[in-house]
This record gives C-alpha cells, sequence and structure tokens, in this order.
C-alpha cells in the first residue's frame, strides 16, 4: 500500500483553494440579487439532499455528475439556456465546498462568469431567504399510509 503522495499531486484542500481562487464567490443575499438581475442558480447537490434540506425556489436542478454537459455551449446535451459563454452562473451545493469545485470546472469549460454560493445552501437558509421543504417519509409514514 502506498502512502506517501505521488509526486505533483495535489490534495483537496490544495485543489479547494486554487478553485477558490479563480472565483468571486457570492454570498446568500448577493445570489438573490443576481437573481433578480438574470443570474442562474444551479443545485448540484443530489436528490437525498435536496429532500432533506429544502431547494431554493427557481433554481435550477443539475446533479454533479453531469454539469458540465448541460452547461457547456458545445455540447450536443446542453440545456437551451446554455448556450452562451457570458452566462452568469452561480452554482450551489449543501455548505459551498463542492459548488466551488463545479464552479472552477465550469470557468474551465469558458464560463467565465460562474462562480458558487458561500456557505452553499445551508447558508441561504440561514440568512433567512425562501426555501422549499421537502420531506422524506420514514417507514413509518409509509406504515401508517398504507
Amino acid at each position: 500500500m502506498v502512502t506517501v503522495a505521488p509526486p505533483g499531486s495535489l490534495s483537496i484542500e490544495q485543489i479547494l483553494t486554487n478553485a477558490r481562487a479563480r472565483l468571486t464567490r457570492v454570498g446568500p443575499h448577493e445570489t438573490a440579487a443576481a437573481l433578480g438581475r438574470g443570474a442562474i442558480l444551479v443545485d448540484i447537490r443530489p436528490a437525498a439532499q435536496r429532500a432533506e434540506f429544502g431547494e431554493i425556489p427557481g433554481a435550477v436542478i443539475i446533479e454533479r455528475n453531469v454539469l458540465e454537459w448541460r452547461l457547456d455551449p458545445r455540447s450536443d446535451a446542453r440545456l437551451p439556456f446554455a448556450g452562451a459563454y457570458d452566462l452568469e452562473v452561480i452554482v450551489t451545493c449543501q455548505e459551498g465546498y463542492t459548488s466551488s469545485l463545479a464552479a472552477a470546472a465550469l470557468q474551465d469549460l469558458g464560463l467565465w462568469r460562474a462562480t458558487d454560493l458561500a456557505g452553499g445552501f445551508a447558508a441561504w437558509r440561514d440568512a433567512g431567504l425562501p426555501t422549499i421543504s421537502h420531506r422524506l417519509r420514514s417507514a413509518e409514514d409509509t406504515a401508517v399510509a398504507t
């Protein structure tokens, strides 16, 4: 078992720091203002997290595993609104870590205005901004409902 990092490899902390050095991250209220001027908020969290914690109204759901394909203006799998490189995209995850990596990946595609919501969904919720609540049904709820 090799326990020494290979030459040239980076830790996840270094990768995150490098990604964030390229971004102009925005807070919850800045994100709300950006949405008001037409920015696209992309929620990359998996369905289970959205169900457990809720969603931001109006956010476009694109799970992380297909993000680049859906937003690359050159991709045949892009969404209809993703045809321009100056698209203002703000990415959110649960706490603002994965979204930084995802926003940097979008910048690599040429989406130079891509950034992320600092603190993620949790920061949005904690700022008192609107959310849509979802509640996973427990096994007890399912048993009662049947």
